[in-house]
């Protein structure tokens, strides 16, 4: 059941990456990652209440555990800044293999407080597959952009910390709670960022349309998955499902929107497929085997 859950995690993100995407065409990426957290703590804040979820009590965990709002607004911004130099298909990749070595790293020597678990070569021979695939992925713009490149890879590196502070949060205040303070604290650093980095003098804006507030909503609902999916299963099984479905969903998108899917990326996608359903299913039967 978590394995499918980590799948549509994958499916909701690759939905909300394209409602985000219309809205940040509308007001530009910093104003929209003040709506898109202003929408989410709302949101989640009302369904806290209907579901009768305390908030604001002490849990007795360590101020760290508070900031995976904040490891997330860095996320936005190291997209937004390699968007600039680097192509979207080199962006997807990079970040996919900076997710895949920091989720290694935390499994592998139980960081952030997560389980340790024991790494076994079915692990590197699915990274090794997938690898291949991510260079498949990449274009000609990397080589002449290291700057933009070590941006991809940060803001995948900071996907997984967030995701993996924010579980740490959940785990006593549970997954719903734990969004609602990863959209809170995360917004006011939105804010300043987008007060910082925007010249409201120039910036041309239309208004969004209503469904466009809707990404802020599919976040509250991919953290509160994430919390509870990494209670279950280790980070980087996580980050290979998810991945599953988002390449798999966002495909589906790119053939309704009637966009191009280019060789390199179907190709090198495959390819990151089959290695992470190596990882998986092999992790799979060792489990099962342990157990019998």
């Amino acid at each position: 059941m978590s394995m499918l859950l980590a799948l549509l995690t994958g499916a909701v993100i690759s939905v909300m990456v394209a409602v985000n995407g219309e809205l940040t065409a509308c007001v530009g990426t910093y104003l929209a990652a003040v709506i898109i957290h202003i929408v989410g703590t709302i949101f989640s804040y009302l369904l806290c209440r209907v579901k009768k979820t305390p908030l604001f009590r002490r849990e007795g965990l360590p101020l760290w555990a508070y900031l995976g709002g904040v490891i997330g607004v860095l996320t936005t911004i190291f997209n937004a800044a390699a968007f600039e130099h680097i192509s979207m298909t080199s962006i997807v990749a990079l970040g996919l293999l900076g997710q895949s070595v920091a989720a290694a790293f935390i499994d592998g020597f139980g960081l952030l407080g997560m389980p340790k678990r024991h790494l076994g070569k079915e692990t590197w021979v699915g990274l090794a597959i997938s690898g291949v695939g991510v260079a498949v992925m990449l274009d000609a713009s990397v080589t002449a952009e290291m700057i933009a490149v070590l941006l991809s890879l940060g803001a995948g590196v900071s996907t997984v910390l967030s995701r993996t502070v924010n579980a740490r949060l959940a785990k006593k205040a549970g997954a719903l709670a734990g969004s609602f303070y990863n959209h809170l604290i995360g917004l006011p650093c939105c804010i300043v960022i987008c007060l910082l980095l925007t010249d409201f003098r120039t910036a041309a804006f239309t208004m969004p349309a209503p469904w466009m507030l809707c990404g802020g909503m599919m976040g509250v609902l991919v953290v509160m998955l994430c919390n509870h999916i990494l209670q279950k299963l280790p980070a980087l099984r996580l980050t290979l499902l998810s991945f599953l479905g988002e390449i798999f969903t966002g495909f589906v998108i790119d053939l309704v929107r009637r966009q191009e899917i280019s060789g390199g990326l179907l190709w090198g996608s495959i390819l990151c497929a089959v290695g992470f359903l190596t990882t998986v299913l092999w992790q799979v039967w060792g489990e099962k085997r342990r157990k019998a």
